[in-house]
C-alpha cells in the first residue's frame, strides 16, 4: 500500500514515467521503431540531399513529418511549402537536447511500428552524380599557336 501511494505521489509530482525517454529525445519524441526516414540538420541545409528528399518523399504515403524547431527558419519555410504542396501533415517539435551533427533536423514517422533497418538518408539514397564535361585537352600545336 505504501509503494502504491508513493508511486501516486511520484507520478503527481514528476508527471507519468516515459518508455526510453533518451531515445523519445533523439528522435522528436517518437520511437526509433516508426522512423522511416531521418535527416540531420546539415543534410536539410545542402540543396543535393533536399532534392533526394523530395524525390522520395512519396515513397511514404501513409506517413507524416517531424521537424525538429532548431532548423533556421528559411529551411523550415522550404521544408514546409513543399510538404504542404505534396499534402503531407507535418509537425514542428520543440527539442531540448544540444545540437550535434547528428541531431535529427527531419524525420519521416508513421503511428505504429515499421523497424526500418536504416533509416538515415545518406545510407538509404544515394546522391545524384554530377555530370561532368570531360575536359579537352589541347593539342600540341594548339598550345603553342
Amino acid at each position: 500500500m505504501a509503494d502504491e501511494l508513493q508511486k501516486h505521489l511520484d507520478s503527481g509530482r514528476y508527471g507519468s514515467p516515459k518508455l526510453h525517454p533518451d531515445e523519445q529525445r533523439a528522435y522528436l519524441g517518437t520511437f526509433r521503431e516508426r522512423c522511416y526516414l531521418k535527416m540531420t540538420i546539415d543534410q536539410m541545409k545542402e540543396k543535393n540531399w533536399t532534392t533526394v528528399f523530395f524525390d522520395h518523399i512519396a515513397d511514404y504515403q501513409d506517413a507524416s513529418c517531424l521537424i525538429n524547431d532548431q532548423v533556421p527558419q528559411n529551411i523550415q519555410a522550404l521544408y514546409i511549402q513543399k510538404l504542404s504542396a505534396a499534402h503531407i501533415p507535418f509537425r514542428i517539435v520543440s527539442y531540448e537536447g544540444e545540437i550535434t551533427e547528428d541531431t535529427a533536423g527531419l524525420l519521416v514517422v508513421t503511428d505504429h511500428a515499421v523497424d526500418e533497418p536504416n533509416i538515415e538518408i545518406e545510407t538509404k539514397y544515394q546522391l545524384p552524380e554530377e555530370k561532368k564535361q570531360p575536359v579537352e585537352k589541347k593539342s600540341f600545336w594548339k598550345k603553342w599557336f
